[in-house]
């Protein structure tokens, strides 16, 4: 029988980080995982912190009753709580349990906001290059991105955005430190973006949603500042998860945060869980709910563990792997990505997906970056062995120096 017509025209362009990490387990079963090196998937390889496993541990040791149940399709209280306590100190506002609800990761949060936002024919406003599964997740619910190149620096064309405000305009989603550049845009670029839409309110009536997307806030290089959204604008969202933090992807953990002064918050909070019910979510993962509420009751919650201390280190690896082999970046300001200018070959200026498939032929796993919206450029991930990073040296040089005359 034939699938639905959406889904195979999907299916075409489905996701570019998961093709090459599918062919990088094929590559590493032909060649040894050892001889490949994979920066294709920001699967973070670190265990979740130890005084994370410590409470997970003791949790499961003495399970109560009732553990497993259904609970409110919001989520528990006592974690939504222990979530609004860590999210106002992020963001500098004052949360409480009934602003948050539990969401299955980032992913299902923003499926579960744009599920609840968005009428057909409406427009999330988005700056390029920016994760790819976006398009799908507002086409999954009869919206359509808005794409705006993002400035030379990968920054924010806050003009831009503005000039591509319209009556569709129901939301501008950013996402930093963002995936793929590392970018983290200023406290300065965050109240001019507040500004525009504020202008917009007034002069249309209809008030967009800010969308943060922020599951890297805790990565962050330099003592760098991640700047708090939600004290930014008052019509402002934030979705997250412990994916990259805590290194807990595969548990499927996030959350969505509305804040303060948003219009309307009660029903818009009640579309956020009516929706998690009806997409099937239904709610967050129990056991992962409670661990979390546990956790933040311990003192030595996000310390991170030695976690900033070790991708601060595989970034600086990497940058010099790059730099060896002659191959140019912004260098990033967080998350755990390089987004790399493509070299220029004799026949092949620019050709991202062609540089991505020459790399392959050196053992070399990355994804391009018109996957992002951005031709010319390559993703890698470096949420990968330091050593494995080291170890990749010679291979970049030598894939440079072929391409050059590719």
């Amino acid at each position: 029988m034939p699938i639905s017509q959406s889904i195979q025209n999907s299916l075409a362009g489905s996701s570019m980080i998961r093709k090459m990490f599918e062919e990088g387990l094929s590559l590493k079963a032909a060649h040894g995982a050892e001889n490949v090196f994979d920066f294709s998937l920001g699967n973070p390889d670190r265990d979740p912190p130890a005084a994370f496993l410590e409470t997970l541990k003791a949790l499961t040791a003495k399970p109560a009753a009732g553990a497993h149940s259904y609970m409110p399709n919001a989520g528990y209280f006592t974690t939504r709580e222990a979530i609004a306590r860590k999210v106002s100190c992020d963001q500098g506002v004052s949360l409480g349990g009934g602003d948050i609800v539990m969401a299955c990761g980032a992913a299902g949060a923003l499926n579960v906001v744009f599920k609840t936002i968005l009428n057909p024919g409406d427009e999330v406003i988005v700056s390029k290059p920016f994760f790819m599964e976006y398009r799908h997740y507002a086409h999954n619910h009869g919206g359509r991105l808005v794409e705006i190149p993002a400035k030379p620096d990968f920054g924010l064309d806050v003009d831009a955005i503005e000039a591509a405000l319209s009556a569709k305009t129901a939301a501008v989603l950013i996402n930093f430190p963002n995936n793929p550049t590392g970018r983290i845009y200023s406290a300065e670029t965050l109240a001019a973006l507040s500004g525009a839409l504020l202008r917009h309110g007034a002069r249309s009536g209809r008030f967009p949603y800010l969308i943060a997307d922020e599951p890297y806030r805790e990565l962050a290089y330099g003592g760098r500042a991640v700047p708090p959204v939600l004290s930014a604008y008052p019509h402002a969202i934030v979705v997250s998860s412990f994916s990259k933090n805590l290194s807990l992807p595969g548990e499927r953990i996030g959350y969505i945060a509305a804040a303060p002064g948003i219009d309307d918050k009660q029903n818009l909070l009640a579309g956020f869980i009516y929706a998690t019910r009806i997409l099937g979510f239904v709610n967050a993962p129990a056991l992962m709910q409670r661990a979390l509420a546990a956790f933040f009751e311990r003192q030595d919650a996000l310390s991170r563990d030695d976690m900033l201390e070790v991708y601060t280190s595989r970034r600086q690896a990497f940058m010099e792997v790059l730099n060896g082999a002659g191959i140019t970046y912004i260098e990033p300001e967080g998350a755990f990505y390089i987004f790399a200018r493509v070299p220029c070959g004799k026949n092949s200026v620019g050709d991202d997906a062609l540089f991505c498939e020459h790399l392959k032929k050196h053992l070399i796993l990355a994804v391009p970056g018109s996957a992002f919206g951005a031709p010319g450029y390559a993703r890698f991930a470096y949420c990968v062995q330091e050593t494995a990073i080291r170890a990749s040296a010679q291979a970049f040089k030598n894939a440079v120096k072929s391409w050059a005359v590719y």
